[in-house]
């Protein structure tokens, strides 16, 4: 029995040919059709799902077959374009409308490579370097130029020279004030999931587009910290030691993501008060949630970020908290109901405190004492106090005496621990 491409001019496309050139491992397949119509596609059984341009899942595979297709700028943003796609469009023409060139290669069935723009040799001299003058076009491509330079930076790729000048020029036209939330998390998140997240927000500051999209986060560069406890100095530097540590940590763009912002109300601090940021932490925790609302950021990201910025400075401070003050920052992170959220809480508050040079290797004893207390704090049972005779609020207290004194045990073996430092 015939394959339903049987028959059809098909070309791997986009990221499968770039990775497998790189010797990456290929994740998922994209195809192009060359010459075929739509009616020819569902004739041979392939699912339509595409809204402004015909692209079809293949019956069997479930791959992803776009007929080549051309597009013409009609507004501004990312939805103002047309689209054409036509048994007359070229393989050639469908790459062309692609952002990068290394992304605008093609592999026949045999094997051939279609590289009309010089990807290969991109790949060759680790370049991201846009395909056409209408890169301008979409200004998506701002944040997925970004976003690739944030995978690609371990293998030593940057962004060529005249990319970035048309990524400036494309903010200094009020381009990239069309970013629509929805496609700068999208691409924001996947970023955070990459090997070299901080180059992302690097390649965004670079062309002025942080600015536009997190401005919360670009004022943060510039505004000075203690230098006693912040040999970088620099808020906004110190943002990206974390993220670097919290990449190193744990491989959860939500960890990375409240690593991110833990810091924002350091950039509300007026200037006759620095380099001293009292009250940061809830001016943070404000922030922290405007730019999740923003982003419409999924719930878990928006909580862990507004947690870490909220009550990082009192897990620093652990080892010199009262009993008390330990049991009301467990109850506050809701660590006995949501342990998983509560650990990585810890994770971002301890990439925080390695952040800074000659930190990264140090042991973050806080965090082992707010895990020994909250692990200790939960064993305690309400059972033998209601056993005992004791009822309602009678209960509660009973309990949290017990909790009391279960993490004043935790913080006694700690006592002698080294000091982790202040943040």
């Amino acid at each position: 029995m015939a394959r339903p491409e049987e028959g059809l001019e098909v070309y791997l496309v986009g990221g499968a040919v770039r990775d497998r050139l790189l010797g990456l491992p290929v994740k998922e397949r994209d195809w192009v059709v060359v010459g075929a119509t739509p009616e020819e596609m569902l004739r041979r059984g392939f699912r339509p799902v595409g809204k402004d341009f015909p692209v079809f899942l293949h019956p069997e595979t479930g791959e992803e077959y776009a007929l080549a297709r051309t597009e013409r700028k009609t507004g501004p943003g990312y939805h103002g374009f047309a689209f054409h796609a036509a048994p007359d469009v070229s393989l050639e023409e469908d790459l062309r409308r692609r952002d990068v060139t290394i992304n605008a290669m093609a592999q026949a069935p045999d094997g051939t490579l279609v590289d009309p723009y010089g990807g290969r040799a991109d790949l060759e001299r680790r370049l991201l370097r846009h395909v056409s003058p209408a890169f301008v076009e979409d200004p998506v491509r701002i944040l997925r130029v970004a976003r690739f330079a944030a995978r690609l930076a371990p293998l030593g790729f940057r962004v060529a020279g005249e990319t970035l000048a048309l990524m400036r020029r494309m903010v200094e036209s009020g381009e990239a004030d069309h970013l629509v939330p929805e496609r700068v998390w999208q691409e924001l998140v996947r970023a955070l999931g990459e090997p070299a997240p901080r180059r992302f927000f690097e390649v965004l500051r670079d062309c002025g587009a942080l600015a536009r999209v997190l401005p919360e986060l670009d004022r943060l560069f510039g505004v000075p910290q203690p230098p006693e406890h912040h040999p970088e100095v620099d808020t906004g530097v110190h943002t990206l030691l974390v993220l670097d540590q919290a990449a190193a940590l744990s491989p959860e763009p939500v960890v990375r993501y409240a690593a991110l912002l833990h810091d924002l109300g350091k950039g509300l601090t007026p200037r006759e008060e620095w380099p001293r940021h009292h009250g940061h932490e809830a001016r943070g925790a404000e922030l922290a949630r405007a730019v999740s609302e923003r982003l419409r950021a999924p719930a878990e990201f928006r909580d862990l970020a507004v947690l870490t910025a909220a009550e990082h400075g009192r897990a620093h401070r652990a080892l010199e908290l009262r009993p008390a003050t330990v049991l009301e920052l467990l109850e506050r992170a809701d660590a006995f109901r949501r342990p998983d959220r509560f650990e990585r809480f810890l994770l971002a508050c301890e990439a925080d405190s390695r952040g800074r040079p000659g930190y990264e290797r140090r042991e973050y004893v806080q965090g082992r004492l707010l895990r020994e207390a909250r692990a200790a704090a939960a064993a305690v049972s309400p059972r033998p106090f209601v056993e005992a005779g004791l009822k309602g609020a009678a209960v509660g207290e009973a309990l949290r005496r017990a909790r009391l004194r279960a993490i004043r045990e935790v913080q006694a073996r700690h006592a002698q621990a080294q000091d982790g430092g202040r943040p």
